[in-house]
C-alpha cells in the first residue's frame, strides 16, 4: 500500500488548513531539528554500542584463554 499524488495533496491541504500559512515554516524548522538530533543521537548509540560490544568480546577472549590456560 503506498500513499499517492492525491492523498499527499490532501495531507498537505489539511496541514496548510490547521497551522496556517506562517507557522508551516516554523514547523518545517523544528522538524529538521528534530531529525538533526536523532541522527545524531542515533549515531551516538551506535558508537557506545560498538564500545560495548568490543569490551565484551574482550572479555570473552580474556576468560577463553584463561580457561585454556587453566586446562593445560
Amino acid at each position: 500500500m503506498s500513499i499517492g499524488f492525491t492523498e499527499v495533496l490532501l495531507i498537505l491541504v489539511v496541514i496548510l488548513l490547521l497551522f496556517g500559512g506562517k507557522r508551516i515554516p516554523e514547523l518545517a524548522k523544528a522538524f529538521g531539528r528534530a531529525s538533526f538530533e536523532y541522527k545524531k543521537a542515533k549515531e551516538i548509540l551506535k558508537k557506545e554500542a560498538q564500545e560495548f560490544s568490543d569490551a565484551v568480546d574482550g572479555c570473552v577472549e580474556k576468560e577463553e584463554a584463561t580457561n585454556n590456560a587453566e586446562k593445560n
